[in-house]
């Protein structure tokens, strides 16, 4: 499999499941600005929509949307990432899933844009204010949105808290929440991922007395 990624886009969080899952996969990093990939290549000849993520699959078919790559990406290795089909805790995580995608993520969308009126960029943040109180209550009692197991979820939560900081989305009035991005950041997979992309430094060992 190959992930169409740009560093600390949407794209971390298949990105992450990927790393999770132990599954072979390679990465090419997307320009967004220009849509153009490293080479040159335009990236609208790959992915018409012009945005990450992209999975294109072994049999160079192609998957895009943040949520449905994650499901395929769990879905490739049974019980790792995501509960199986038919049962309810699947339909809790895809509960979660499409909360994240339609309450955080698209809620983040105007912050971006230079151009939102500072009253609209306010309105947002007020917006996300009362989703992440709701995210809050469930992670006060319990290390993982689906409880003790990290899950896809998890994936999508942790990309959109790290959004907050350079959008001036204030979470420190929710410590369940700054504790939770370092839980999530000190998992080993994770942290490969955020250093494959440029957004942390590797750990180093030790130095042996």
């Amino acid at each position: 499999m190959k992930l169409y990624y740009s560093p600390a886009a949407c794209s971390l969080a298949p990105h992450i499941a990927l790393e999770e899952s132990g599954l072979p996969y390679t990465t090419k990093r997307v320009d967004l600005k220009a849509h153009k990939l490293a080479d040159g290549a335009d990236y609208y000849a790959i992915n018409p929509k012009g945005y990450v993520p992209l999975l294109e699959l072994d049999d160079e078919s192609r998957l895009s949307e943040v949520a449905v790559i994650l499901q395929y990406v769990a879905d490739r290795k049974p019980g790792t990432l995501a509960p199986g089909f038919g049962g309810m805790d699947r339909y809790r995580l895809m509960e979660w899933l499409n909360f994240i995608a339609t309450e955080l993520h698209k809620q983040f969308g105007p912050l971006w844009y230079p151009t939102t009126p500072e009253a609209t960029q306010e309105a947002q943040r007020a917006k996300l204010a009362n989703r992440f109180e709701l995210v809050a209550k469930t992670l006060a009692g319990q290390p993982y949105l689906m409880g003790e197991q990290f899950t896809i979820a998890d994936a999508y939560l942790f990309t959109m808290l790290r959004w907050a900081g350079p959008l001036k989305v204030d979470l420190t009035r929710w410590p369940v929440l700054m504790q939770y991005i370092d839980r999530v950041a000190a998992r080993p997979a994770v942290h490969a991922v955020l250093v494959a992309e440029g957004l942390v430094k590797p750990k180093h060992e030790a130095t042996p007395a």
